[in-house]
């Protein structure tokens, strides 16, 4: 019996095996390098392997994009615990400028191959850790707009300026777009903290109206009905994002 036919002792290494040749090919040569003949040849496996396993192509990018992201969101994760949110949101940036740049080719697999109404998961994880930082950021009272209109502002800003650097020669590239990018993306998206009292106008409706959300987000407990609960957040995202 070969390998191929014993999917249920021998599949998740073979899975494995594949993933991992997909993804050496792709850190030596690009996406164009990871052809379907090219990953079985390096895997050592019979190209009809790669179909049966996977399905097609797109879903085994898909494993190999998980494969390469998945320490980058370990890391990420361990930002939603500081006491200081809004430092959490620069470290996050900070952290994605870096891997972008030291992993062009998984960054581009995920970011870089546009298709309409489509993200790989691992963007769409990346994308959800996010949105947990800013509704950090929310009940603490220092978010200027609604959490949703935040999360697509600062993942757009973020994708946008590590494209760009990764389009440009080492020579020419300067990571001070990046630092004067998020501290506007910073200041664009939160305020000061109370102290400070820096804030816009119209940003104390929007920073207590998502507060309030984010507050009833952890609250299970209050007392209206899942419609009047969607209506409410209807209202507050609006109030939100009234001033913007």
């Amino acid at each position: 019996m070969t390998t191929e036919t014993a999917p249920d002792q021998a599949g998740p290494t073979l899975r494995q095996k594949i993933v991992l040749a997909a993804a050496g090919l792709l850190e030596e040569g690009g996406l164009e390098a990871v052809s379907t003949r090219a990953v079985a040849a390096r895997a050592g496996v019979p190209t009809p392997s790669i179909f049966r396993i996977f399905g097609d192509k797109d879903r085994l990018l898909e494993e190999v994009a998980e494969h390469g992201f998945r320490r980058y969101l370990e890391i990420k994760a361990e930002l939603l615990t500081g006491d200081d949110p809004v430092q959490a949101l620069r470290d996050a940036w900070d952290l994605h400028i870096r891997f972008g740049l030291e992993h062009p080719a998984y960054y581009s697999l995920v970011y870089g191959q546009v298709r309409p109404g489509h993200t790989p998961q691992a963007g769409l994880r990346a994308a959800a850790d996010l949105r947990r930082m800013i509704t950090r950021v929310a009940a603490a009272g220092r978010l200027r707009m609604s959490v949703e209109r935040a999360t697509e502002v600062m993942h757009s800003a973020g994708v946008g300026t590590i494209l760009t650097l990764i389009s440009l020669p080492d020579a020419v590239r300067d990571l001070r777009t990046a630092h004067t990018a998020r501290e506007m993306v910073i200041d664009t998206l939160t305020l000061a903290p109370a102290e400070g009292s820096g804030a816009a106008p119209g940003g104390t409706v929007a920073s207590s109206a998502m507060a309030l959300l984010a507050a009833l987000g952890q609250d299970d407990t209050i007392a209206l009905s899942p419609a009047e609960r969607s209506l409410l957040q209807e209202w507050l995202n609006r109030l939100a994002d009234e001033v913007g």
